[in-house]
């Protein structure tokens, strides 16, 4: 069994067990969450796809910490001209989720 959720703008393949780090959430760790923007569901029985979302599907999962991921270097500079050069830096905040169960 599987479904698709969507959160933070992007869509995710989950699996109860699994791990995934999505966008912040604002819940503390150890707190239960509710993602329940879930666009497909499979089963033993079939696919169910949502338009756009499943009807009655709740994907629940449990916040095992919070974070920010490793720093990335954003650098812009226009061409052939030494004029405009700009060097930043970013670090992401994300939560790490597990996945307890997917209800239809």
């Amino acid at each position: 069994m599987y479904a698709v959720i969507e959160t933070g703008g992007k869509q995710y393949r989950v699996s109860p067990g699994d791990t995934i780090k999505v966008e912040r959430i604002n819940a503390s760790e150890g707190a239960e969450v509710d993602f329940p923007r879930v666009l497909l569901v499979a089963t033993d029985k079939g696919v169910s796809v949502g338009e756009p979302v499943v009807p009655g599907a709740v994907v629940k999962g449990r916040v095992l910490e919070q974070g920010k991921a490793k720093k990335i270097t954003v650098f812009k500079y226009k061409n052939k001209s030494r004029q405009s050069r700009k060097t930043m830096g970013h670090r992401q905040l994300f939560s790490s989720v597990r996945i307890e169960s997917i209800t239809l």
